[in-house]
């Protein structure tokens, strides 16, 4: 089936399905001599696996990756490193009654119509259960980002209606430190207690909401992007995008610039010291890409999230045979998906950034 890989010289292939036996990933392309924490990549799977709250799906997964090939001694090889998630907590029942059914804004209907043969169990193919395979490639991507000092943070910034104000962005580790601290991951701690309570109200009225990420990438020299159809932020929105429940994109000033004037919105290059290396501009929002091309500035986007689809209240659908139905809530499910999700942002983020810092090696006039 295509559609399962991503990156150009960087790249991912994931495989495997919700209630299969295991779910995992190849990377291709990492270079020889990265450090490979395992711990580190560990502890980003963590940060995304289910049952970690009151407000996460209840199912248990260890999500314990084991490395297959591709690291020696701690370190990459520079040949394919594949890594493995084993499925431990399925209950493949509590999807029996949907084996002829379609549930709404899921994507049964699409992959019956695609493939005309379907893994009803938690949405096989189609679930988020795929994004652990990514986390995992996407800490193996932060390790090697690592060495050039690349900084990426994202947090909850906004659930239902609830937006966080905008954080102080000087101390990506004081703001990490901030969302670790709370269960909704938000680094403004007034309002994740907001978006707690919130979040609580709406999973038990059976119901579900959507959010924003907000994203920052430190340290990234000016150069990366390709043009035309590379470009680094299109590729950064087809690596959102990609995301199970992502319905948005924007980045810099996004869809607000467009009520801005170009006297307002411009960004004004300053240098400091006279080396063209110093050069960077009094505003941002270019989100720190222009032309498709990283300027040096801070790398700035924002993801948006809708509900979960599947609610624990009776819905109107068609079943296999295009028959009226009622379809039922059952399983376990987040009533809301963004405290999970900042570390898969941060995944895809990395393996874009790794991805083009790769690809413009291959210029002479790259600087380190």
């Amino acid at each position: 089936m295509a559609g399962n890989s991503f990156g150009e010289v960087f790249s991912i292939t994931t495989f495997g399905e919700s209630h299969g036996e295991a779910i995992g990933v190849i990377i291709d392309g990492c270079p020889s001599n990265v450090n490979i924490d395992e711990d580190f990549i560990q502890s980003e799977l963590d940060k995304r696996k289910p049952g970690q709250s009151k407000i996460t799906t209840q199912r248990k997964e260890s999500d314990t990756a084991k490395i297959l090939s591709g690291v020696f001694e701690g370190k990459s090889t520079g040949t394919p490193i594949a890594l493995i998630i084993p499925n431990e907590d399925q209950r493949s029942k509590d999807y029996s009654h949907i084996q002829d059914k379609f549930r709404p804004s899921h994507a049964d209907y699409t992959y019956h119509v695609k493939y005309g043969h379907r893994d009803y169990r938690g949405g096989g193919r189609s679930s988020a259960r795929e994004t652990a395979a990514r986390v995992a490639a996407g800490a193996v991507a932060k390790l090697f980002l690592k060495q050039y000092g690349i900084e990426i943070f994202a947090h909850v910034s906004a659930v239902g209606k609830i937006d966080a104000p905008n954080v102080d962005a000087s101390d990506l580790c004081s703001l990490l430190k901030l969302r670790e601290e709370n269960i909704v991951r938000c680094a403004d701690p007034a309002t994740a207690n907001e978006m707690i309570t919130f979040i609580d109200s709406i999973r038990k009225a059976g119901d579900t909401v959507g959010g924003k990420i907000s994203t920052i990438v430190r340290n990234v020299h000016a150069g990366l992007g390709e043009p035309v159809f590379d470009k680094l932020h299109a590729d950064l929105a087809k690596a959102m995008m990609s995301i199970n429940a992502v319905h948005g994109f924007e980045y810099g000033s996004g869809f607000a610039g467009s009520e801005m004037t170009g006297s307002e919105h411009n960004d004004i290059f300053v240098n400091d010291g006279n080396n063209l290396n110093k050069v960077h501009t009094i505003t941002n929002f270019s989100g720190g890409i222009q032309g498709g091309i990283s300027n040096g500035m801070d790398i700035m986007f924002r993801t948006a999230f809708k509900p979960v689809a599947t609610i624990m209240r009776d819905q109107d659908t068609v079943n296999t045979e295009g028959e009226p139905v009622s379809i039922s809530g059952k399983g376990r499910h987040d009533p809301c998906v963004v405290p999970r999700a900042i570390v898969i942002v941060e995944a895809m983020t990395a393996i874009v950034i790794a991805d083009h810092l790769l690809r413009q090696k291959s210029y002479q006039h790259v600087t380190s």
